[in-house]
């Protein structure tokens, strides 16, 4: 349960994956996901919607739009409809405590005597916090039999609220429904890009906690502007963009930045991270991150702060950098990494590296923790 086409993002994506996966592996999946996910008014994008046709994938997928966020009369009706199914269990998908009440509602009305209720959390703690946050999310722990996380420290932070919950650890798998990558001339000539310079890319929706703010005040040493290096913003700004706008001006990046404010469709991904030599996440806080998995997918190096799980993805020297969140460090791996032409080896443990990351170890988890709860 959780939001699936045409709702968009990764979360959308990965719970697409996810059903399809377990279809792969035998055990027959549906997805329930929302008729409303959040009011316009709540919501800080343009749309909420994928603008493309359904892929093949999402096409085979049995996907019922049920829940309505705010309606608690939705929630008792999706409730109901999970027990007429009657699974064997169902995973409630949490990112955020505004989803708290509905999910910890539909979790205390589902039979149990029928149906395991397991948790896949992103996060716990969020990274914006709000008043009721502690008191949302431990309603929606407590309604579960177990939970599964994709870093461990949410894992800890969710014991943190119930030590006796059941929980088990799985790293979030590849995204792979992306394409195979395209030559970088390809991709700089579909995205009007100069294939000669070495191109940066921060992807994704842009908050205050991804660190964009990190990222520009690196470019600003001296060093850094006499490379050849520009920064590739793809995704669209929930800030205000104004504050990236005075940082670029600040440091003089103005022919060094290149922006593109908009949701990056499925099928334009693979030109983005093509084009790129060095994927960048300078993050302030963060739990793991899906960009870390496409960037494993397309085996581009990647540099990462030293904040959550990033680390545990990214190890250090071998496939990208961690740094603290210091804009100097970030400017010296950034420099390291081109002036000592790092690609080919840090591509080569990329290749090694990601055969952690399949979504049949992430299956054979989400059925392991199944079985702990019924143990």
């Amino acid at each position: 349960m959780g939001p699936a086409f045409p709702l968009r993002g990764g979360i959308a994506a990965h719970n697409e994956m996810l059903s399809h996966h377990l279809i792969q592996k035998g055990h027959p999946s549906s997805i329930v996901s929302y008729s409303m996910q959040y009011p316009d008014f709540l919501f800080p994008g343009k749309t909420q919607f994928q603008t493309n046709e359904a892929t093949s994938i999402q096409a085979k997928l049995d996907i019922q739009k049920k829940v309505n966020s705010i309606n608690p009369l939705s929630w008792i009706q999706t409730a109901n409809y999970i027990n007429q199914l009657a699974p064997s269990f169902v995973v409630l998908r949490f990112w955020m405590p505004y989803f708290g009440m509905a999910l910890g509602t539909i979790a205390r009305r589902i039979n149990k005597k029928k149906t395991t209720v397991i948790g896949l959390a992103d996060n716990i703690i969020p990274h914006e916090k709000k008043p009721g946050d502690h008191i949302l999310t431990r309603y929606y722990l407590n309604g579960l039999d177990g939970l599964m996380t994709m870093s461990t420290s949410v894992e800890a932070d969710a014991l943190s609220f119930n030590q006796e919950l059941k929980s088990i650890y799985a790293p979030h798998p590849i995204y792979d429904q992306f394409g195979e990558s395209v030559s970088k001339e390809e991709a700089c000539k579909k995205l009007n890009l100069d294939p000669s310079c070495n191109y940066l890319l921060f992807f994704g929706l842009v908050r205050k906690y991804k660190g964009l703010d990190l990222l520009l005040q690196s470019m600003g040493t001296e060093e850094f502007q006499r490379s050849n290096i520009k920064l590739l913003i793809a995704g669209e700004y929930y800030d205000d963009e104004t504050e990236y706008q005075q940082l670029i001006h600040q440091f003089g990046l103005q022919d060094l930045v290149i922006s593109k404010n908009a949701y990056i469709p499925d099928e334009d991904v693979k030109y983005y991270f093509s084009a790129a030599d060095l994927v960048t996440q300078t993050y302030h806080t963060a739990t793991q991150s899906g960009i870390s998995q496409i960037a494993y997918h397309f085996e581009k190096p990647m540099l990462v702060t030293n904040v959550g799980g990033l680390p545990e993805i990214v190890p250090h020297l071998k496939v990208g950098y961690v740094c603290n969140k210091d804009p100097q460090e970030i400017a010296e791996s950034i420099n390291d990494f081109f002036l000592n032409n790092r690609e080919e080896t840090f591509k080569t443990n990329l290749i090694n590296e990601k055969e952690k990351y399949s979504w049949d170890y992430f299956v054979k988890k989400l059925v392991e923790i199944y079985h702990q709860c019924n143990e």
